[in-house]
C-alpha cells in the first residue's frame, strides 16, 4: 500500500483529478482511527473519503469474482456494514444515507446476479437504537 500511494503521488494527475492518490489511500481507514495505512480518524476523513469506505467494501462482499471468498447475499452485505457502523468503522450517517437513497439496491440490480439480491429490511437499520434516542 505505502509503494502504491508514493507512486500514485509521483503521478502528474490533472487538478480535477488530484486527490486520486487520497481517495487511492484512504479506502482501508475507519472512523475510530484503527484503519491501514495512516490510522487516520473521522476528523481526518472527507466526505467523499467516507463515501469510497462504504462504497468499497460493499463492493468486496457482494463482489462474485473474487476466488477467495463466496460473495454475500444482499441483505448479508448490508448487516456486516451496519455492525461496522456500529463499531465506528464507516460513518453511520453515510451508511443510512447509502440505504434511504437506494443506491445500494440500484447497484445490486445493475452488478449483482438475480439469486444474489435477497430482500432486506432498511427500516431497522434506519430507525434509532436505543442508546441513540435516550439522551440526558
Amino acid at each position: 500500500m505505502i509503494s502504491t500511494i508514493k507512486m500514485l503521488e509521483s503521478l502528474p494527475f490533472p487538478d480535477d483529478l488530484a486527490r486520486v492518490p487520497r481517495y487511492a489511500s484512504t479506502h482501508h481507514e475507519t472512523m475510530k482511527g484503527t484503519g491501514y495505512p495512516r490510522r487516520l480518524s473521522a476528523e481526518d476523513l472527507s466526505i467523499p473519503e467516507r463515501i469510497l469506505v462504504i462504497a468499497d467494501i460493499f463492493e468486496a462482499l457482494t463482489a462474485a469474482d473474487r476466488p477467495y471468498k463466496k460473495a454475500k447475499p444482499l441483505s448479508v452485505a448490508i448487516d456486516i456494514l451496519h455492525k461496522m457502523a456500529l463499531d465506528e468503522h464507516i460513518d453511520m450517517e453515510l451508511f443510512k444515507l447509502f440505504l434511504s437513497s437506494g443506491v445500494y439496491k440500484q447497484y445490486a440490480e445493475k452488478y449483482l446476479p438475480a439469486k444474489q439480491i435477497d430482500k432486506v429490511d432498511i427500516a431497522k437499520y434506519l430507525t434509532p437504537q436505543n442508546k441513540e434516542t435516550s439522551s440526558v
